[in-house]
Order: C-alpha cells, then structure tokens, then sequence
C-alpha cells in the first residue's frame, strides 16, 4: 500500500468507527482510553495558567533566564495544581492545563488559580526582578494569566500508535484558554459564571472581611456572550 493509500485509510478508518464511550469519574490517562473509539465522557473543571508575554521574554532576555521563569512558572502552577486535587493533562509552551473533578472542582480551581497569582507577584517577579537588572528594566513586569469552565467533556486519544495523546472536546477547554489570554490592567484571573455560581464561600469572599473577591463581566466567545467574573486577589498557599 502506497503512503497516500495509508493516509486514505486512516481517515476512513476513523470515519467509519463508532465510539465506545463511557462515563468517567477520575480523570483517565492515555492508557485508560482505547486509541481506537475510546472515549470518556467527563464533567470536569478546566484551569488554563499562561504565562504572559513569554514570547517577547525569550527575544529580550538571555534564553537561560527566560528558560528559569518559564520553568519556574510551569513548575509551581503544576505543584499548586496537584496540591488541591488537579491533574495536569498537557502543557502548551507557557502554558499548563489542569483538570479538577469532584464536588468541590470549582472551588479547588478558583483557590488554585488565586494561589498561582500569589506565586507569580509575590515570589516569582520580585526573585528575578532582585537577581536579573534585564529582568528589572524590562519595559513590562513578569505576569501571567488563568481562565477556569466547568462543563461536560470527551476526552479520546489522537495521534498514530506510539505517538498520542489525549484530547478534550468541548467548551470547557476551550473556554479556559481564552480566559487565561485577557489581560485586563491588574486582574490576571478569570472565570465563567458557571463556575462563580458553584463556588463555596470560601472560595468567593475573603475573610474575615467578607468582601466580594470576584467582579461581573462579560465576554463575547463564538459570538455567544459569556457570563464572566475576574479578581485581582491572591491567595497564600
């Protein structure tokens, strides 16, 4: 069989093949999930940490310090994700994709989301603010971004045998990485009102003030406008 012939086949083999789809209350791995028709259907909460202007970091900056702020973001937005109850499924460049599940997924998003703004402008920026002058002359200061949806998925595997990985299908994903792109004066993080309506108090006011830590917006997302609430608060892990 020719190469083309090949390539032919995959695509009317995937075509013509049915899902064997089940209900998932864990996030699966890819060996969970059949490469072929395997699928999880999942509700989940979808937490998407950026790194901000990591582009023109790399282009202004000596590649070995922009190398140590992208891992140092990469690696405590990965620890305070699993730290409440996450799994991290992927990561995207300056980019990392956390999942919760559970009763409690919104809330545990949320906190985790307030936790990495804390480590980004408490203890990341002003270390290599104090170690770099580049760092500190910079004309922007090191900042990042997080967009949370919850909603209902299908994650499947996709790619060839001994080259996949998972992928999720739906809003959530989708959603959470538009959010974790705005970037909006002071506020580096984002939520949908789906998520805001199921957070535990604990999550929405600060204490023992009680004051409101999230803001009502709005967001136009596949020309359907999106019910949206941002913070500019920070949460000590």
């Amino acid at each position: 069989m020719s190469f083309s012939n090949e390539i032919i086949s995959d695509v009317s083999n995937i075509v013509s093949t049915k899902w064997d789809s089940r209900t998932g209350e864990v996030v699966p791995n890819t060996e969970s999930i059949k490469l072929s028709g395997g699928a999880v259907e999942l509700d989940a909460t979808f937490l998407y940490a950026d790194l901000a202007n990591s582009s023109r970091i790399a282009k202004l900056l000596d590649r070995r310090v922009a190398a140590k702020i992208l891992k140092c973001f990469l690696a405590t937005s990965t620890k305070l994700i699993k730290s409440l109850g996450g799994t991290v499924i992927s990561f995207d460049g300056d980019r990392v994709l956390g999942v919760f599940v559970g009763t409690s997924k919104n809330t545990a998003a949320a906190k985790c989301a307030l936790q990495i703004n804390w480590t980004v402008r408490r203890v990341i920026k002003p270390k290599f603010e104090k170690e770099y002058d580049t760092v500190r002359k910079l004309s922007f200061p090191i900042a990042h971004g997080v967009g949370i949806d919850t909603g209902e998925i299908l994650i499947v595997r996709a790619g060839a045998r001994g080259e996949n990985d998972m992928i999720s299908i739906g809003r959530a994903p989708s959603l959470a990485a538009r959010l974790s792109e705005l970037r909006e004066q002071d506020y580096h993080t984002f939520i949908t009102a789906s998520v805001y309506n199921m957070l535990h108090n604990s999550s929405k006011f600060s204490n023992p003030n009680k004051n409101n830590m999230w803001e009502s917006r709005s967001l136009t997302f596949l020309s359907e406008s999106i019910g949206v609430y941002r913070s500019n608060w920070w949460w000590k892990p």
